[in-house]
């Protein structure tokens, strides 16, 4: 694996194979950031993959791995990740994110903050959620979400997570901060939607950030500018 952490980090290994832990840019979506490295990376062909998908309004840590540790995305995936972000309680969106625009405002006011504590309870544990109809999940080949923009209704079945931690960090309404460790799969804009409906208002994702996956930590994690810095720049030396 290498990082930032380290002062003078080897040479990069590419094809034998590399575990990359890269802070995903705003607004970039995790294929974004596998065809930007991948691009970086040439002449060289190697399998390049990520391990854990990142929605576009999400940042924080994405696991990359090229060239012989690409069967190892699997069991990366599979490890319980962290997150921290903010739960905005002032209405519901379709999209659960701030992605679409706010369908139905609520009246949050009214809310206590032993209420949104005692909420946090209602999701620990093995549950059931919902999938968000603007989701990557394919149905027939097609992903949700593409049907959702269309405006076509989409039924989507139920999936067992488990959520380890739930804390809430600081409440300023209609923003409510938290932090949650989670199993694979769980979906986060689910939560908070799920969440205003146990308040009885709408709610939505108006910030995520991936922290933890696994043992790996997005303090660890390379800048992406600098990432493809350093990757030219060894592309440069062995050129010499």
């Amino acid at each position: 694996m290498t990082n930032t952490a380290e002062t003078n980090p080897p040479a990069f290994q590419f094809a034998e194979g590399e575990v990359l832990l890269v802070d995903k840019p705003l607004e970039w979506t995790s294929f974004d950031v596998v065809g930007k490295l991948r691009n970086s990376m040439k002449p060289l062909k190697i399998k390049v993959g990520h391990a854990g998908t990142l929605d576009p309004l999400a940042t924080g840590l994405l696991i990359i791995c090229t060239g012989k540790f690409t069967k190892r995305i699997d069991s990366f995936q599979a490890e319980d990740k962290e997150y921290t972000g903010i739960i905005n309680l002032s209405g519901s969106t379709p999209s659960y994110d701030r992605e679409t625009e706010i369908d139905h405002p609520s009246d949050y006011e009214h809310i206590t903050q032993e209420q949104i504590r005692a909420a946090t309870s209602l999701f620990l544990g093995d549950i059931a959620q919902y999938p968000p109809a603007h989701s990557a999940i394919k149905i027939n080949g097609e992903r949700v979400y593409e049907k959702a923009r269309r405006g076509e209704e989409v039924e989507l079945k139920a999936r067992n997570v488990c959520i380890g931690q739930f804390a809430i960090e600081k409440i300023d309404l209609p923003e409510v901060h938290f932090r949650i460790t989670c199993s694979k799969g769980t979906y986060i804009r689910s939560i908070a939607h799920d969440f205003g409906k146990a308040l009885g208002v709408g709610a939505h994702l108006s910030k995520l950030r991936r922290t933890k996956s696994g043992n790996f930590d997005v303090n660890d994690a390379w800048d992406l500018q600098n990432l493809i810095e350093k990757i030219k720049l060894q592309k440069t030396t062995n050129q010499e």
